[in-house]
């Protein structure tokens, strides 16, 4: 595996999410030959989101950087991240995320190699943001409050969370990239029985997310979100099954959202 080659002075930071494997054991074999210095974090509570906020704790960087444990990323990732914020008025990059394993199904994935600018206060479309390849400043990070631990894998939203962070740092003025020179490889492993129930999943992730435009007083973001899948299942007479429980899972994960927040309120 080729490692990351950086001139400046940059930090690993893993978070280890209540593992019940080897992956102790593995993080302090790998502390051992990293090319700089590496953070292990422990956080008990399942969830991305919760995890990766613990990991944004323990950090020290003025830019961050995530990827997913099943991701390779390039050599020169870093390198291309940094250079992305070199506009000040950039709070958030994503970049180009390769298929690693030809016999993977093409899904969550983002191979496109043409530049992107993201305007402030604009509505952030899902299928655009992968947080495997995610970066943004600190400042802003803190800022927005970080991932919502209500949504994402583990959580009872299990996506969206990583658009959501990035539509909140759009909504406080905030301008962000696509790179395709920023690149990972995702080796996910899926193929096509399981994707179907990911694609659900994804269904009430969307739910939650276009409500949480409503949520912030964006009426044009929800309208837009609406007007989005709208655009996809047509008028409701011409609904067939499968346009119907699309719905159905978008409303449920929108009613699933609400309720969690009212359930800690």
């Amino acid at each position: 595996m080729r490692q990351i080659q950086f001139a400046g002075v940059w930090e690993m930071v893993v978070v280890d999410n209540g593992s019940t494997d080897e992956t102790p054991a593995t993080i302090k074999a790998a502390a051992a030959n990293m090319p700089a210095p590496l953070t292990s974090v422990l956080q008990l509570k399942p969830g991305v989101s919760g995890g990766r906020n613990a990991g944004i704790a323990a950090s020290r960087g003025r830019i961050i950087v995530f990827t997913d444990d099943d991701c390779y990323v390039e050599p020169d990732l870093l390198t291309e991240a940094v250079r992305a914020f070199e506009d000040e008025k950039v709070g958030f990059a994503t970049g180009r995320v390769d298929l690693h394993d030809p016999t993977d199904v093409p899904i969550t994935i983002n191979p496109s190699r043409t530049p992107v600018r993201f305007p402030a206060k604009s509505y952030l479309y899902l299928e655009r943001i992968i947080g495997a390849n995610l970066a943004f400043r600190r400042s802003v990070l803190e800022q927005i409050g970080g991932f919502d631990e209500f949504m994402g894998p583990g959580t009872s939203i299990g996506g969206a969370e990583d658009v959501d962070l990035v539509a909140r740092a759009s909504a406080v003025g905030w301008e962000g990239v696509y790179r395709p020179e920023m690149a990972i490889r995702h080796h996910h492993g899926r193929k096509n029985a399981d994707v179907s129930s990911l694609l659900h999943v994804y269904d009430e992730g969307r739910g939650a997310y276009v409500l949480k435009y409503l949520l912030r007083g964006q009426i044009v973001g929800f309208l837009r979100g609406v007007a989005a899948m709208r655009w996809r299942i047509g008028p409701p007479w011409k609904w067939s099954s499968d346009q119907a429980s699309f719905v159905y899972r978008v409303t449920r994960g929108a009613g699933k959202y609400a309720l969690a927040r009212l359930r800690r309120s």
